[in-house]
């Protein structure tokens, strides 16, 4: 199974999901799935490098941080980011993310990501694949 992102609907709120041969490749598509719920990820130049760091004490948690981590640094830098490389150990994700300064013309910002929520929360191993998954706030 290729790794890619995807959508899902509930309720006035947006599921994001991640899908990778790794759960490291999950965390990477899931936030491709975030940017692509305010604008085209194709539209986001891979320009400037932002690190993050997450802990907490399992995956599922550690996955909100992740997405939440990444809504802070969209709001406090008012960047968007294309491009994730994303570690794992154990309890504990270290980050980069690449992107450049929101454009309002040349990005169209759909809608404002407030942040991650526990809905449909779940970080698991299907087949051959890693799903990660749950509803942001918009």
């Amino acid at each position: 199974m290729a790794r890619h992102w995807e959508h899902y609907p509930h309720g006035a709120d947006l599921g994001v999901r991640g899908i990778g041969t790794t759960k490291a490749e999950a965390f990477e598509q899931a936030a491709l799935a975030l940017t692509a719920a305010v604008t085209d990820p194709a539209r986001v130049r891979a320009r400037d490098r932002v690190s993050l760091q997450c802990e907490a004490p399992d995956d599922e948690l550690l996955f909100a941080e992740w997405l939440n981590a990444l809504v802070y640094e969209m709001a406090t830098r008012r960047m968007l980011f294309s491009r994730f490389a994303v570690k794992l150990e154990a309890t504990r994700l270290s980050a980069e993310a690449w992107g450049e300064p929101l454009d309002a013309r040349r990005h169209r910002p759909a809608v404002e990501v407030k942040g991650a929520t526990y809905t449909t929360l779940r970080v698991a191993r299907e087949g051959d694949a890693w799903v990660a998954q749950t509803v942001v706030d918009v």
